[in-house]
């Protein structure tokens, strides 16, 4: 066999594994974990059920997969980007980069947030947390840096009250994408932290409603 041809049959099992993956994101928000069933996941794949059983043999290990991606996601938002070289600078960056990340990825973000609290499925998070630890500390320690570098009294506690804030913010999108006012936020978050915000947003802030 080729270079190319295995390089061709590596993207494409890529591509299939890809496509499972949002399916059972989709099924999994739309009927919930105990709802969704691997046949269901292959059908809307567009792939044979004993392709999914191949990638992932139990459906616990397809949310395995989607928890820890959803994980590894907010902690790539703290990795500093080029030019980021303060703390202020660096705190910015984590801000835009995680409102960014979870806008993007709102059904995600919704799975999660049922997953953590649903009694059926927050032991599968706990055991995901628990693969992370590590990763998870770094991102703790990252955030961390960044409020004593910038003189905090008590750094770990301003890690907490910072995470708080973004996963309120994170957790009312979610609910309400259609009315949440994601820019006048953006700005008030800058503007807590005294960062350079610019001008605030011209649209008022109105009501949020779900849709």
């Amino acid at each position: 066999m080729s270079p190319r041809s295995a390089r061709a049959n590596q993207e494409l099992r890529e591509q299939s594994r890809r496509r499972i993956l949002e399916a059972a994101l989709t099924l999994f928000a739309e009927r919930g974990f105990e709802g969704t069933t691997i046949s269901q996941i292959a059908e809307r794949a567009g792939v044979a059920r004993g392709l999914v059983s191949y990638y992932f043999p139990a459906k616990e290990e397809l949310l395995h997969e989607l928890l820890g991606q959803a994980l590894d996601g907010l902690i790539a938002g703290t990795d500093p980007a080029d030019g980021e070289v303060t703390a202020d600078q660096r705190l910015a960056g984590v801000i835009d980069r995680t409102l960014t990340m979870a806008r993007n990825t709102l059904g995600v973000q919704r799975l999660v947030l049922c997953l953590m609290l649903q009694p059926a499925t927050r032991e599968i998070f706990i055991k995901v947390e628990s693969t992370k630890a590590g990763v998870i500390e770094r991102f703790e320690d990252r955030i961390r840096q960044i409020f004593a570098d910038r003189g905090a009294e008590d750094p770990a506690l301003e890690e907490v009250m910072f995470r708080s804030v973004l996963e309120g913010v994170i957790f009312k999108m979610a609910v309400y994408p259609g009315t949440y006012p994601f820019a006048a936020v953006r700005h008030r978050l800058f503007t807590m932290y005294g960062l350079p915000a610019g001008d605030p947003p011209a649209e008022p802030v109105g009501r949020l409603r779900a849709h």
